[in-house]
């Protein structure tokens, strides 16, 4: 089976974030850049299907040349070859952008299953998956925690309000990955020495038939007009009294001030 699995490098969700001096970027120095959490599991689907089903895994990114890195650790994973997508005219992309430069890496290489994490940690537009499905014009099951494979046939549970509910498609298809869905595996050594041989294509917008005004922020269909950190959490209260006479403080609190009463 020709699987591949879509991934995107973003910030470590413990780093610090700081606000460019533009207002509409973040400061990218010191920053831990690593693998989207909701991609980790859509590439170790993608990996536990190879290994039951035969065939290949293509893991592709879209970013600078940082984003390298991130390929490297899901060839780490068990995938077994990368496209890169980089070129400056990438840069600045929104969902749509990424969506149509990403649906022309399918449509050149026509993969049976399409793997995404259900959203990027960072944007969080939960986007992607489905324009790419709709671009290409193939089926979808999003926010995947169960899947099976019966021939050309996947089926795939999700949950929903009050319970959870099956979705069934024909291959090809694509697939978000949401958590739940199996549990990632870490790369270990021997899977990180053989990553490092393994084959990277890169790929610019004209080798995808796209020119430079249709991906990046010039074929953007949102743009980010500004940026600003939550506001500071404030100091709590603490009550040391009895705790009949806190009970009554609390409520004062919250009716008077916090309002919430």
């Amino acid at each position: 089976m020709n699987i591949m699995v879509f991934i995107k490098q973003v910030p470590d969700t413990e780093t610090k974030i700081k606000i460019a001096d533009d207002g509409k970027s973040i400061v990218e120095d010191g920053i831990n850049w690593i693998v989207s959490p909701y991609d980790e599991f859509a590439i170790e689907e993608a990996v536990k299907t190879k290994e039951n089903l035969g065939g290949e895994v293509t893991v592709v990114t879209m970013g600078p040349k940082r984003a390298e890195s991130a390929l490297r650790t899901a060839l780490a994973m068990g995938c077994d070859k990368a496209i890169h997508l980089e070129d400056d005219a990438f840069e600045g992309a929104d969902a749509y952008s990424t969506a149509k430069a990403l649906a022309k890496v399918i449509e050149k290489h026509n993969p049976d299953l399409i793997f995404f994490g259900k959203q990027g940690v960072g944007n969080d537009n939960t986007q992607v998956g489905q324009l790419v499905a709709e671009m290409v014009g193939i089926g979808h099951i999003g926010t995947c925690i169960k899947l099976e494979i019966d021939g050309d046939t996947i089926r795939g549970e999700r949950e929903i309000e009050g319970g959870r509910e099956t979705v069934e498609t024909k291959l090809p298809a694509i697939v978000t990955a949401q958590r739940g869905l199996n549990e990632p595996r870490y790369p270990n050594l021997r899977g990180i020495m053989k990553a490092k041989k393994k084959p990277l294509e890169k790929l610019t917008p004209a080798d995808l038939g796209l020119s430079a005004d249709e991906v990046g922020l010039a074929g953007a269909k949102t743009v980010y007009l500004s940026l600003e950190l939550p506001p500071a959490r404030q100091a709590g209260k603490k009550i040391e009294v009895e705790p009949e006479v806190a009970a009554k403080e609390i409520v004062e609190f919250l009716k008077n001030e916090a309002k919430v009463l």
